[in-house]
């Protein structure tokens, strides 16, 4: 009886603490139209999703006012890079950005994470400055510092910080926009990443033409490593028909854009090219802490690494061939030997469908203890505009209350449990 309350209570530990350090950043900025276009932006290059995926992570957000010369005057796949730079993959809130240790510090952003940043380009030098004032800069030698902290937006500690600074931090050479989708060379990336067979097979089918028609509108590729061909249980290709073989490689796309935040936060299956009114062709996600796997219905793929990440285009590598149930039903492995007549057939268990299983929470460190020094001049940021960090907004008020009530329960629980565990 103790053991099953025991059970219980840590149920309730975990599901109270997945409700704790959920966010939504668009939820979080949506209350205050001085954010509009930054937040919409966030939703149209799908960082949105990346942020929401992460448990630990800090937002730069811009005002409309220093915001629109970069959405009038640079396409998406820049808005993107230049969005990616503002999130910081580390806890910053404003007491912490006053006692960095030796007053700097270079912390690592999304756009380091896209494959697209050489060096240090995708990471940020914060600086407390003189004046009390915060600065933020490229972390690339000689690069200016020419935002500066101007306010705190929203904290879930130690979850998700938003704060407000006066410009976009630019490192050198994003402002470039890269070359269209449709024009990079995608045999030769794969080649590179380790993926010729996968390269090889999509130019001898044609499927390649596919891809590249489909590539600036929207397209995620997973292609399976050499060594993935080679396992166990691969079906034998040259079997197939050739009609066969290309809804093989089309399965092995997706018409749409999908970075790593996109795939760990989608719940509906995904449709492939190969998706038709005589298949589904589809695939389902489960994540498992930054582990992102794909379930055909037939066997399963982790997906190793990024190999481009560019709106609109993601170019995965997987660890398996993925076998649809369409072309290989539910098994492609060779049929057993038959049992003796004398013995009666065991029934196969059928795969249990992949359900999401949920991300653990990673402990994050707590921000440095202390208030910001008293003798910091007048020019730093107002104690009004500290304050609006933790004024409610319409967001934080769910938040908040799903916190309070979830607070509550754990503690009946636990004034209720732990006596009787004890005298069991």
């Amino acid at each position: 009886m103790a053991h099953n309350r025991h059970l219980l209570l840590l149920l309730l530990l975990a599901v109270f603490a997945a409700a704790v350090s959920a966010h939504n950043i668009t939820a979080i900025l949506e209350s205050d139209p001085n954010y509009s276009q930054f937040n919409s932006y966030l939703s149209q290059t799908k960082l949105a999703d990346e942020i929401n995926s992460r448990t630990t992570i800090t937002v730069l957000a811009i005002p409309n006012s220093a915001f629109s010369s970069i959405t009038q005057n640079h396409p998406l796949p820049v808005i993107k890079n230049l969005l990616s730079l503002l999130v910081l993959l580390d806890y910053f809130d404003p007491t912490k950005l006053h006692k960095i240790t030796d007053g700097t510090t270079l912390t690592t952003t999304l756009y380091q994470t896209t494959g697209n940043a050489e060096g240090n380009i995708g990471s940020v030098n914060i600086t407390d400055i003189r004046g009390g004032k915060v600065a933020f800069g490229s972390a690339v030698p000689g690069s200016k510092l020419a935002s500066t902290y101007t306010k705190s937006v929203k904290q879930i500690p130690y979850n998700i910080s938003v704060l407000e600074i006066s410009a976009p931090i630019i490192a050198p050479g994003i402002l470039t926009a890269p070359a269209p989708s449709s024009s990079l060379n995608i045999t030769a990336l794969l080649e590179k990443a380790g993926c010729k067979m996968f390269a090889s097979l999509i130019v001898s089918n044609g499927v390649i033409k596919t891809y590249q028609s489909t590539a600036d509108k929207g397209l995620t590729i997973f292609a399976p490593s050499d060594e993935a061909f080679k396992a166990k249980g691969v079906p034998d290709l040259s079997k197939l028909t050739n009609a066969e073989i290309v809804s093989l490689l089309q399965y092995h796309a997706a018409a749409k854009y999908l970075p790593v935040g996109s795939l760990k936060t989608s719940k509906d299956a995904i449709s492939t090219l190969a998706t038709n009114g005589a298949g589904k062709y589809d695939l389902t996600v489960s994540v498992a802490g930054d582990s992102v796997t794909l379930h055909t219905g037939v066997d399963s793929s982790r997906v190793a690494d990024t190999v481009l990440d560019s709106t609109p285009l993601s170019i995965y590598t997987v660890d398996s061939v993925l076998l649809p149930t369409e072309l290989f039903g539910k098994s492609p492995s060779p049929a057993p030997a038959p049992e003796p007549a004398s013995a009666p057939s065991p029934t196969p268990a059928s795969a249990p469908s992949p359900a999401e299983a949920p991300s653990p929470l990673p402990a994050s460190p707590p921000a440095p203890a202390g208030d910001v020094p008293a003798g910091a001049p007048s020019d730093a940021p107002s104690a009004e505009a500290e304050r609006s960090g933790t004024s409610p907004k319409s967001a934080s008020v769910r938040v908040e209350a799903s916190f309070a009530v979830l607070t509550f329960t754990v503690a009946a629980l636990c004034a209720v449990v732990f006596p009787t565990v004890s005298m069991s």
